[in-house]
């Protein structure tokens, strides 16, 4: 087991007759509203929407005792508030954020308040791709060893609704995004850094900024907590070298010491800190891995090597491999309709994770891609959409640049196979424009590599939305 403190989460919790004003009523505002009052603390919920538009979230948390601030974040909620509790989608340049930090009033998250108090080790994960796919199947691992294992973060359930649940010897897996991260002052015992590629620069303005948010999920360790890197990411490699715990890798191809690696066709674990015999095992042989593509291995390396460092047995980690399917909404099968295969890969909300999808298939593509954008560079991705795409359907807020940037690249890329590009306004348009296009043996893949919040709540309710509407082209036929 890994050595850690245990938290004062007695009767009386530290934020017990505080006022909280938490900011943003979307899954993460919503689990504090439940939470907060449980602990004795007074919660306002503030939202920019209207009571009209929240009457779901309202009723939803009927007979709860909290006082909602609706229509926009006014700087008079801080006059007599504590705490001011951040969702995930809240910017922190928010005058009220700004206000609140000025005043010394503490800025927090439900991360950060779920951290201080979890009595069990937490294998916390972050980066800028892969960590979804990680996060579940170091789960589904920590399952397969027997251990009662919760799973949750920015993914999933908001754990702080099933804090009371956990125990010591339990696993606790979360995903962590920058979102989270920039505002922590704590870290998990065990904590993963996967990559850090351009993303998310819309809100952090640079990849340094970006990296030093992702950098949070380690630099409060203790010297015998652990972190694990992306050896093959340069980014993820130069900030290993400030973590003041143990360090541990992954890499599809060097051999590392401690962490997880490729040995031909073999993935193996190594415990530079084990007993002779235990530190070198082989988990299994690629072959075992059911995802498609190199990314998809080394998000099982990645997995493997958390799941080490959070000793999980070799062979609980080999269980869960040979069964893990993915998660919702990345290229995730959504049909197969007359000799054509319809692909949700709605979580891809960057250009490199639509570029990681278009190398899984051999087979022509036809492309959904748009929504909101990140400002981040597209020209790479482009360049392989012209190369591996029948057609790509632009839609969203974004589209009409997506069709330049594939544009541009089909006019560029030697041999390109790009035969239309088409701009539509939503998926309602863009998915029966897909049906005509895509040929027998063709991959329709809904990759969008822009967020969703042009037209959706998140990406999950996007996937939901192109996979009810692919059923619906079923029951046409």
């Amino acid at each position: 087991m890994i050595p850690h403190v245990d938290p004062d989460y007695s009767g009386s919790d530290s934020l017990a007759g505080q006022h909280v004003v938490v900011l943003g009523m979307a899954r993460q505002g919503m689990a504090l509203a439940r939470w907060l009052p449980a602990i004795g603390a007074r919660v306002t919920l503030s939202d920019t929407r209207s009571a009209e538009k929240l009457a779901a979230e309202i009723a939803a948390l009927e007979g709860q005792p909290v006082r909602f601030a609706l229509g926009g974040h006014s700087v008079s909620l801080l006059d007599d508030a504590d705490v001011l509790c951040v969702s995930g989608g809240v910017p922190l340049t928010l005058p009220i954020v700004e206000t609140a930090r000025r005043r010394g009033i503490r800025v927090t998250n439900d991360a950060q308040l779920f951290l201080e108090r979890c009595p069990a080790p937490v294998l916390g994960i972050t980066g800028s791709a892969g960590k979804t796919t990680t996060t579940a199947l170091v789960g589904a691992m920590g399952r397969a060893s027997g251990r009662q294992t919760w799973v949750g973060g920015n993914i999933g359930d908001v754990l702080l609704d099933v804090l009371p649940q956990i125990v010591p010897d339990d696993v606790v897996v979360m995903e962590l995004s920058s979102f989270q991260l920039e505002l922590m002052t704590i870290s998990p015992s065990v904590a993963a850094v996967l990559n850090v590629t351009p993303n998310h620069l819309d809100r952090h303005g640079t990849l340094d900024a970006y990296a030093a948010a992702k950098a949070n999920i380690f630099v409060h360790q203790r010297a015998f907590d652990v972190a694990v890197f992306g050896y093959d990411d340069p980014v993820a490699h130069k900030l290993s070298m400030g973590t003041p715990g143990r360090m541990a890798y992954f890499s599809l191809h060097h051999a590392v010491a401690s962490g997880a690696y490729l040995d031909h066709d073999a993935i193996i674990i190594t415990r530079g800190d084990s007993a002779p015999g235990l530190a070198y095992q082989t988990v299994c042989p690629r072959g075992a891995i059911r995802l498609r593509g190199d990314h998809n291995v080394l998000n099982v390396l990645a997995a493997c090597a958390v799941a080490g460092a959070g000793y999980i047995p070799v062979e609980a980690m080999r269980a869960a491999i040979e069964t893990f399917t993915g998660v919702e909404h990345r290229q995730e099968l959504v049909a197969t309709l007359d000799g054509v295969t319809w692909i949700n890969d709605s979580i891809a909300t960057a250009p490199e994770r639509v570029s990681a999808a278009l190398r899984s298939y051999t087979e022509p593509v036809v492309l959904l891609a748009g929504g909101r954008d990140k400002r981040l560079p597209w020209a790479e991705m482009a360049a392989l959409a012209a190369q591996r795409c029948r057609a790509v359907i632009a839609f969203g807020e974004f589209g009409p640049q997506v069709v330049e940037h594939m544009r541009r690249a089909q006019a560029q890329t030697s041999g390109a196979c790009l035969e239309r590009i088409e701009l539509v306004t939503t998926l309602d348009e863009a998915v029966p424009l897909a049906q005509t296009l895509a040929q027998p043996g063709d991959v329709v893949l809904l990759s969008p590599g822009g967020t969703s919040y042009d037209q959706y709540v998140d990406f999950a309710a996007r996937g939901q939305h192109f996979r009810d509407l692919v059923h619906g082209l079923a029951g046409e036929r």
